[in-house]
């Protein structure tokens, strides 16, 4: 059965190339080929289509941040005074390096970000130096998350 979204088309042979890549980045293309029957040039050309289509952006070393210390994530809601605040307040955000992820969402925030820091008063210092001081940001609220229980990306 193939599946498509728009003008993208995965088959069969996309989606078990896609599943190995993402299972580990580092695979081997003929491993890949000979486990879908194949060749590799025919690997090749389907992973330039996807990333084509921008299924596909590249691929990246994931770095596990407690071995760097940083053992503390938090969610953070970020209310700002008015709407028109938005693209100066997410500007200065950019910069704040435990920043990692930020979202313009719905709901009671205008903002909700994801935070990475070393323990809780790393936390607080970034909380009241850096996030608070942003013109623009009327309050904040902080989940502290105590375990990430589900890390995966969207299944193929």
């Amino acid at each position: 059965m193939k599946e498509h979204n728009d003008s993208l088309v995965l088959d069969g042979i996309d989606k078990e190339i896609l599943r190995s890549l993402m299972e580990n980045a580092r695979k081997p293309i003929l491993e890949i080929a000979r486990k879908v029957g194949v060749s590799g040039a025919a690997i090749h050309q389907r992973l330039r289509k996807l990333e084509a289509s921008g299924l596909i952006a590249g691929s990246k070393f994931i770095i596990d941040p407690k071995v760097l210390g940083y053992k503390t994530m938090a969610f953070v809601g970020v209310y700002l005074d008015k709407a028109v605040s938005n693209p100066k307040a997410v500007s200065q955000l950019q910069e704040i390096p435990e920043v990692i992820e930020c979202h313009y969402t719905t709901g009671n925030w205008s903002i909700f970000i994801k935070i990475l820091c070393k323990d809780n008063e790393h936390l607080m210092n970034v909380l009241n130096k850096d996030i608070q001081a942003i013109d623009g940001v009327s309050r904040t609220e902080t989940f502290i998350s105590l375990n990430q229980q589900i890390n995966r990306q969207i299944k193929i």
